[in-house]
């Protein structure tokens, strides 16, 4: 995203474009045959050595394509985590493991997740991205101390829950009392980037929400130069330029936010927490509000299951909600005045 390394993102998009145009649905080992899963890592453990900017172009992408894959539960929030927790071997393993594919580490995000005095896991989340087929569980939960913690954990219960979104797979997780050994609990190397895995997931949804608005922006641009109205294009009409304008001004925005809370991430402003809120809140609000039109301005094949339209509204909905509501959003904003 940066533009100091605009050429290098535009080389890693059209890899990515031309990778998701052919199947949609990318798994695990694909993933790591195209170097997306260690992007992040450092080189010395088999990755790219690279920063979230170039994970985002690939959320981006992934968004655009309206893809079925775990990059975001199982790469972008697991690579980042990992990467802010103390050096130990545990640790630099499940990295190189992550980075060539042989391990799947689901990220568990819930705010009620603590250890206890005896050194047993408690809390529940409802809704943990790409658990499904995932390897292991990386949990983060907060220890009797008030420090926060990463747990490597085993025997939670694992719920499958239905998602209007088809493209994602979700599920509830439940730590009821589970032990665990002191080798299992890796801690960060500075306990105040432990708020990171959450900015990291809000922004790299509203990645995913800008590369669909884009998708749809460009479908709905082509659908009006080629629809015929009363012997013209349809795109002729002055409501429907309205419209597409209205979708442009929106996907301006986001791109600009968006661009702005990578930045953030990236160099670890001291605004970053303001940047992360206002891309999130926007971005994934104003994608819904394009598919919308874009739904509406292709007439009746809109509402059709073969024009696809459905799959980015559903997809859309859902990444409005994951992580922080644009209302939940806008409401830390509010609180910093």
């Amino acid at each position: 995203m940066t533009t100091d390394f605009a050429q290098l993102h535009d080389e890693l998009r059209s890899v990515a474009a031309d990778l998701l145009a052919r199947d949609r649905v990318v798994d695990w080992p694909t993933m790591a045959d195209a170097g997306w899963l260690g992007l992040e890592v450092a080189e010395e453990l088999g990755g790219a050595g690279a920063t979230f900017a170039e994970a985002a172009v690939i959320c981006q992408e992934l968004g655009r394509a309206a893809a079925q894959t775990p990059f975001l539960g199982s790469a972008v929030l697991t690579v980042g985590v990992l990467n802010n927790l103390q050096t130990s071997t545990a640790r630099n393993t499940l990295l190189a493991d992550v980075a060539a594919g042989r391990t799947q580490v689901a990220t568990v995000i819930g705010e009620s997740f603590a250890i206890d005095a005896r050194g047993r896991l408690s809390g529940h989340a409802d809704c943990v991205l790409d658990v499904e087929g995932a390897d292991r569980l990386l949990v983060l939960a907060t220890e009797p101390s008030g420090a926060q913690v990463a747990v490597v954990a085993h025997g939670l219960q694992v719920t499958p829950v239905p998602l209007i979104d088809q493209t994602r797979r979700a599920a509830a997780v439940t730590a009821d009392g589970i032990a665990v050994a002191d080798s299992a609990v890796l801690r960060y190397a500075e306990p105040q980037r432990a708020a990171e895995a959450h900015h990291r997931a809000a922004v790299a949804v509203a990645c995913d929400s800008l590369g669909l608005a884009q998708a749809m922006l460009a479908a709905t641009v082509s659908y009006a130069q080629t629809r015929q109205q009363f012997g013209r294009p349809i795109g002729s009409f002055q409501a429907v330029k309205h419209a597409c304008a209205d979708m442009l001004v929106q996907v301006s925005m986001a791109r600009v936010l968006v661009h702005d809370a990578v930045d953030a991430l990236v160099g670890n402003g001291p605004d970053t927490e303001a940047a992360v809120s206002m891309a999130k809140s926007y971005t994934c609000a104003a994608a819904v509000d394009v598919v919308g039109k874009a739904l509406q301005l292709h007439g009746g094949i809109g509402y059709t299951w073969e024009s696809g339209i459905h799959v980015y509204l559903k997809r859309a909905t859902l990444n409005r909600s994951l992580f922080g509501s644009p209302a939940a959003h806008r409401k830390r904003l509010t609180q910093r005045y």
